[in-house]
């Protein structure tokens, strides 16, 4: 189980809790599914720059509270006078779109935990995440459709990249409730358990991430989204520079070490 032993309150529906180099960033707005308000957004791109800088931290966890929802996307509620137009919705995207870079482009593993519904914006930003691992309870969907607002190419970007084209103009046309399997099926979640041992088999993937090299980890991930790119705008120039890194780290002569010792290593990120 995971069993923070810190909590810092971000806004009053974002919490970062941390516990040992694990952050957890935690959607707060249970009554309404954890549906994402404007002021939550700006709390998810500050949690989001924190952890990213916070030094003891080696891998990042965002979830939903309560056992209802993961998010139920974007706040409703908000939309008569916060998204009226296109005008008005320029100043939400603004602060919308700040928060997934944030979160997409942390330098650390982030992994979503999710459970029950994961809707709209709140899909958006599961798929921020570099692993997604899903109680076999939680139901997707993408409902622009059904409500008439314009998608994002930025979000629908993230999708296609992960699933291809074909699946996303399914969930996009559908505009439909779809369960786990299938999610899973479509490539859209790495993992799926029983509700009941989620939060059990996603504490195991964080240890492991973080008993493995922070420095590792760092270039696999950089490495990786810079070939999920187009050719023209890759440069691996950053990316050679964090292999080298590795090689020149403590870590690695740690690793070495331990491996011929035939003893588990205790990497410091250094």
């Amino acid at each position: 189980m995971l069993m923070p032993c810190t909590v810092q309150l971000v806004t009053g529906r974002i919490h970062i809790r941390r516990d040992g180099h694990i952050g957890i960033i935690v959607l707060d707005h249970s009554e309404r599914h954890n549906a994402i308000s404007t002021e939550m957004w700006q709390g998810l791109l500050d949690s989001a720059t924190e952890l990213a800088s916070d030094h003891e931290i080696r891998a990042v966890l965002i979830r939903g509270e309560g056992d209802k929802a993961f998010a139920a996307g974007a706040d409703i509620s908000e939309f008569g006078n916060k998204r009226t137009d296109s005008s008005t919705n320029r100043d939400y995207d603004n602060v919308s779109d700040r928060a997934y870079v944030a979160l997409a482009t942390m330098p650390k593993p982030l992994v979503a935990m999710i459970h029950g519904y994961c809707i709209g914006g709140g899909l958006a930003v599961a798929l921020t995440a570099d692993l997604r691992i899903v109680s076999d309870d939680a139901k997707f969907t993408i409902p622009a459709a059904r409500l008439g607002l314009g998608y994002r190419s930025e979000g629908l970007g993230r999708l296609v990249q992960l699933i291809g084209p074909s699946a996303t103009k399914r969930i996009m046309f559908l505009a439909d409730r779809f369960g786990a399997d299938e999610a899973l099926n479509m490539g859209l979640v790495n993992r799926v358990v029983p509700k009941a041992e989620l939060e059990e088999a996603t504490s195991e993937w964080m240890n492991l991430i973080c008993q493995n090299a922070p420095l590792t980890i760092r270039a696999a991930k950089a490495a990786t989204d810079e070939w999920a790119k187009p050719e023209s705008l890759r440069d691996f120039d950053e990316i050679n520079d964090l292999v080298n890194a590795c090689f020149d780290s403590a870590d690695y002569r740690e690793g070495v070490e331990a491996f011929m010792s035939k003893r588990t290593p205790r990497f410091s990120g250094s």
